[in-house]
């Protein structure tokens, strides 16, 4: 057998594209029928930007879902054209809504029913944790504990320089 070839004989090509319509396939049997909407919470779920529809909904209670720029309720009617804003994870996602499905699919064939207009997510290296302490190294000392309060960001400002009130004068 020639190392090209699958078993069947063919190049893969073809398997590619009757993959693809059975992916096509699958999104229409989701779609809503004629007529019907889909509530957002339903569709951000099922286009797998949410783990589950009850995450999707809690986001859209908390103001987190944006559709065409107005906060919206988890029941909320999508409609195909629609642009989708959801902050989830420490980033923000906007999608476009090219097709509307009602039940969870895998996730080619979600892609394929949005555009993603969101920012690239930042590098890896980027976030990177800040202050993490070796294991055994027992409890951490006050010094230690500012120190790692200051490399997150969590500080206030610095110790004082110079005098502060009351400094100067003898109160007596």
């Amino acid at each position: 057998m020639a190392s090209g070839t699958q078993r069947n004989g063919t190049d893969g090509a073809g398997e590619h594209a009757a993959g693809s319509a059975e992916a096509v396939a699958a999104a229409k049997a989701a779609a809503p029928a004629n007529g019907e909407t889909v509530r957002v919470d339903s569709w951000i779920w099922s286009v797998r930007l949410v783990k589950t529809r009850s995450m999707g909904a809690t986001a859209c209670r908390g103001g987190h879902v944006r559709v065409n720029g107005e906060r919206v309720k988890p029941a909320h009617a999508l409609r195909v054209g629609d642009e989708v804003r959801l902050r989830h994870g420490g980033r923000e996602r906007i999608v476009v809504v090219k097709r509307l499905i009602r039940k969870r699919v895998g996730a080619p064939v979600a892609a394929e029913c949005y555009i993603d207009n969101s920012p690239p997510p930042p590098p890896r290296e980027a976030i990177a944790p800040a202050g993490i302490r070796d294991r055994g190294t027992g409890r951490p000392t006050k010094r230690d504990r500012r120190e790692l309060e200051r490399l997150r960001g969590l500080a206030g400002p610095g110790p004082a320089t110079g005098p502060g009130p009351g400094a100067g004068a003898d109160p007596r």
